[in-house]
């Protein structure tokens, strides 16, 4: 007799709440709202979250590509070797971390092509080659001008995925890009002005 009780009860509350919900499959959609406290969860996510990822891995790399021009170089300033090492350092885990999100959110990563005509601070092969090409100190300075634009862009996307993300923990690292290169354009800038 208890038993029967106890599940026309439980059943007498599983329908109230489908009452409530407006779902037609309520526990199906209790579920997937209540999946996850994990980053990366298909609940917690939204388009601003994965346009951020995807926008921006290629502009990260080309930081890094970036960097690694002037890091080859012999004879950089030793200041402008210590920010390149920096960028390198923060910005090649977030790559990492941004593509596992995307994966987990079933979004594509943007082609190699689709980058292409992005703005947001992004170098043009022009720009790139003239980087490859130079040598200190004239590279010193087109890697600082080149690398406070660059940052700009990404400062303006983080921006905006602060404003419009869902995801705690892309938010949180837009935040954490928005700190750090705001904090670096203005050591660039320092650096640029005693050249």
């Amino acid at each position: 007799m208890k038993r029967t009780l106890m599940s026309a009860i439980v059943l007498a509350g599983a329908l109230a709440l489908a009452g409530c919900s407006g779902s037609e499959e309520p526990m199906q959609h209790d579920m997937s709202t209540m999946a996850g406290s994990e980053s990366g969860d298909q609940a917690e996510h939204n388009d601003a979250d994965a346009m951020f990822a995807q926008m921006m891995i290629p502009h990260h790399e080309q930081a890094v590509e970036m960097a690694d021009a002037v890091l080859a170089k012999d004879g950089t300033n030793p200041e402008v070797t210590a920010l390149a090492t920096q960028i390198k350092e923060a910005q090649a885990p977030e790559i990492e971390q941004l593509g596992q999100w995307l994966d987990g959110w079933g979004a594509e990563r943007a082609s190699d092509d689709g980058h292409a005509g992005m703005s947001g601070g992004m170098m043009s092969e022009d720009d790139m080659q003239a980087l490859g090409g130079a040598v200190p100190p004239e590279s010193d300075r087109l890697f600082l001008e080149q690398m406070v634009a660059h940052h700009e862009g990404a400062v303006e996307m983080a921006e905006e995925e602060i404003e419009s993300g869902s995801d705690p923990d892309a938010v949180e690292m837009a935040q954490t890009i928005v700190d750090t290169q705001t904090a670096e354009i203005e050591t660039m800038q320092n650096l640029l002005a005693s050249m």
